[in-house]
């Protein structure tokens, strides 16, 4: 049977969370946990949804698949790895769990990019950097992950500059958000607050 192209969603909640100074996992909205929120929000698009966390007891009861790190300690290019293993699809998208701006227009724009594309992963471009997440990645990479990991490279900006790599330029981006939202990560108090305060001004 042949692999689906697309399908999975994966949502990375490890991070030490020092900078927000309790752990983003439980992060709420309206008092409902983001991380429910993104779940809902994928559910349109995927037919799979993972949660890599080290932490599974925040998710006793969930129908969706939650996984943890194989390779222990290595930052998000960890969770990027145990994602892909468990994924059911060639290409998986990953999302953060301090992503509160999913833009499934976006998610569907990437996916039509990559229809007729052979590459190991798809990120948006920023000033000569790169949106690691709300990306997609492709199984294809486990191997490459392993390597770089062995050799003691954690940064997923050096991994995806050697291997096959689809850009989606800064222009394009910002069609579907021009503000820069559907990459807004909440790392601190002062961003989670800050964000509120939008929603609040929006209502």
């Amino acid at each position: 049977m042949t692999m689906k192209r697309f399908g999975t969603a994966v949502i990375l909640a490890g991070g030490k969370s020092t900078r927000m100074g309790f752990d983003k996992q439980l992060l709420k909205i309206d008092e409902r946990r983001l991380i429910d929120n993104l779940r809902n929000k994928l559910r349109q698009e995927f037919d799979e949804i993972i949660v890599v966390t080290n932490n599974s007891e925040y998710y006793l009861g969930f129908s969706d698949k939650i996984t943890k790190d194989i390779i222990v300690g290595e930052g998000p290019l960890s969770g990027i790895h145990a994602g892909l293993v468990e994924a059911k699809s060639q290409y998986v998208y990953f999302v953060a769990c301090d992503m509160p701006n999913i833009d499934i227009e976006y998610i569907r724009y990437l996916k039509r990019e990559l229809r007729e594309l052979d590459v190991k992963a798809c990120v948006t471009r920023y000033k000569g950097w790169i949106e690691a997440f709300n990306a997609f990645y492709s199984k294809d990479m486990i191997e490459d992950i392993e390597q770089h990991l062995s050799g003691n490279q954690r940064s997923i900006n050096s991994l995806v500059a050697k291997i096959y790599t689809h850009y989606i330029e800064e222009k394009k981006a910002r069609e579907f958000s021009p503000d820069w939202g559907m990459f807004l990560n909440l790392n601190t108090k002062a961003d989670l607050n800050e964000f509120l305060e939008a929603i609040e001004a929006n209502d």
